[in-house]
């Protein structure tokens, strides 16, 4: 099992980071530390039929959200910053 998210302790602090390979050993000791759920990635590959339709109605969301500004204009820039920022949180990056 693989830890999705950091793991933190009552106080903050962080017991485990993301992406931590979970033993048996580190299981039994969580609940030492207050531990009573925890998030696991999920390993199962992803249909790239339904990751494309996710992707385009998260892009036509963004589309209606940001209509009153024309991405072409240069002198609306904070926009446009906006706009980078909230596709690439809602879409991620574009990989070729």
């Amino acid at each position: 099992m693989v830890l999705s998210d950091e793991l933190l302790d009552q106080q903050g602090q962080v017991l485990l980071p993301a992406g931590t390979v979970l033993t048996e050993k580190m299981l039994e000791r969580l609940p030492g530390h207050g531990v009573e759920s925890l998030a696991i990635a999920d390993d199962t590959p992803a249909d790239p039929v339904l990751l494309a339709a996710q992707r385009a109605a998260q892009l036509e969301r963004i589309a209606v959200l940001f209509r009153r500004h024309d991405p072409d204009n240069s002198e609306d820039w904070a926009a446009n910053a906006l706009r980078a920022l909230v596709t690439d949180f809602r879409v991620g990056k574009e990989t070729a």
